[in-house]
Order: structure tokens, then C-alpha cells, then sequence
């Protein structure tokens, strides 16, 4: 399994960008998908996750300024982020979950300058 994560960059205060995960596989294939960060000096958390139901989950600080989404024919995970703060700067990975093992997106760098 292979996934090849996107669009990231430098992006201004109150800016937005759209992450992108190619995933090698069919999305249906794994409980869930979604999207981590990992800040300089922080442990990497959940950001945001669709499960195979179409069920999402974000973690309360980007609820309402990110939209998880996926293209089922494509097999492509897609992080909206809106009002984009200094604090949402981190790497962030895109993860495929199945039987409980994380399959992880290289990582893109989205850095938000004021």
C-alpha cells in the first residue's frame, strides 16, 4: 500500500489550501482514512478521518475551517482547510487504516505565516 500525499506549501493568515492523497488501493479496502499533523516539537495528532461508512471526525480545532473528503473512482483523500491560523503550521500525513496498522502518506509541509 502506497499513498502519496500533496499541496502542501506557504499559505497566509485567514488562507486556504486543499491536500491531496493518492491512495494505491481501493479506499473501501480500509476502515478508515484521514489526515495527521505533526507541529516541530509535538507528537503527531489526528486531524481529520472518513470512515468507510462516510462517517467524519475532526479533532475540535479544525472543526468548521477543515473538510475531509474522499474521490472514491480515484482513490484520493482530500483535506479542504479554510482560515488557515499560525498554529495549523505542521506536516501533515495522510493515513490509510486496516485491521488496526496505519499505512502513511510521506507527509507535506503547510507552513502559515502572519
Amino acid at each position: 500500500v502506497q499513498l502519496q500525499a500533496s499541496g502542501g506549501g506557504l499559505v497566509q493568515v485567514g488562507g486556504s489550501l486543499r491536500l491531496s492523497c493518492a491512495v494505491s488501493g481501493n479506499i473501501f479496502s480500509f476502515t478508515a482514512v484521514g489526515w495527521y499533523r505533526q507541529a516541530p516539537g509535538k507528537e503527531r495528532a489526528l486531524v481529520a478521518s472518513i470512515n468507510i461508512g462516510g462517517r467524519t471526525n475532526y479533532v475540535d480545532l479544525v472543526k468548521d475551517r477543515f473538510t475531509i473528503s474522499r474521490d472514491i473512482a480515484k482513490n484520493i483523500i482530500y483535506l479542504r482547510m479554510n482560515s488557515l491560523k499560525p498554529e495549523d503550521t505542521a506536516v501533515y500525513y495522510c493515513f490509510a487504516n486496516r485491521t488496526g496498522w496505519n499505512y502513511w502518506g510521506q507527509g507535506t509541509l503547510v507552513t502559515v505565516s502572519s
